[in-house]
């Protein structure tokens, strides 16, 4: 049985969920999933059409990292944020984006050669994350990703879903760079609680890209992290609406 409690690693210091849910989903259950896999080369094609004019940028969080600039990513939505100037290079993506609202994150991301993410815990199990392949160099083994211990393989054309809020890691042995396209979808039992979990998730982010730089805040005291959070999280709220409204990205 699913866990029906919203669980978030911004309220849990521990950063070892311990869940009732599989580690790994169907695709099939997802009335999204055959969608993306049937526009596989149009969306692989964006992609290859987006890096000859541009570059993704590296995620915030390089030290989850083994090699610098290792993991990249360009985003059409981030927790509801909307990124409406990326979408001028993905129609089809975005056309896809937009069909399915259940879709709380998407973005392309680039996982290098020779690359490894450290083991993390995902910011919530409110959603399952979904990987789906375009440019896949090898399998597992060599290339993979790991969720609460259990290894798979991606697959291109195919989507690897799985719980994020599970201990997971990913890496790159091989010699070519590693493309998936990554979403967060957000469980349907959830539904009525979209826009607190995107502000308290948001809010996470927040406070971790902050503490890359200011790095006395991942030592405070849990009741003034608390506290912190829950000041930030209305702002969160109020801040992704009125950057959606004037389509600030």
């Amino acid at each position: 049985m699913a866990s029906k409690k919203i669980w978030f690693s911004l309220f849990d210091f521990s950063f070892d969920y311990k869940g009732s849910e599989a580690p790994f989903q169907v695709p099939s259950d997802f009335n999204w999933a055959l969608d993306f896999e049937n526009n596989y080369e149009q969306l692989l094609l964006e992609w290859q059409q987006f890096m000859e004019l541009r570059s993704p940028k590296p995620y915030f969080k390089d030290s989850m990292v083994d090699k610098k600039d290792a993991y990249q990513t360009i985003s059409l939505r981030w927790w509801d944020l909307e990124f409406r100037k990326n979408r001028r290079y993905f129609p089809i993506t975005t056309a896809l984006l937009l069909r399915y609202p259940e879709i709380t994150t998407l973005s392309f991301n680039f996982l290098a050669a020779g690359a490894k993410i450290s083991p993390h815990c995902g910011d919530t199990n409110a959603i399952f994350r979904s990987h789906f392949g375009l440019q896949i160099p090898a399998q597992a083994p060599t290339c993979g990703l790991k969720v609460n211990g259990i290894e798979k393989s991606w697959t291109k054309g195919k989507w690897v879903i799985f719980m994020d809020a599970y201990v997971h890691e990913a890496y790159n042995s091989s010699e070519e760079d590693r493309i998936i396209i990554l979403m967060d979808v957000l469980r349907p039992e959830f539904k009525k609680k979209r826009n607190w979990i995107c502000s308290v998730v948001f809010t996470s982010l927040f406070i971790q890209k902050r503490a890359t730089y200011f790095t006395f805040l991942n030592r405070l005291p849990k009741g003034i992290l608390y506290t912190m959070a829950a000041m930030l999280i209305p702002f969160s709220f109020l801040s992704r609406k009125c950057l959606n409204l004037i389509r600030y990205y």
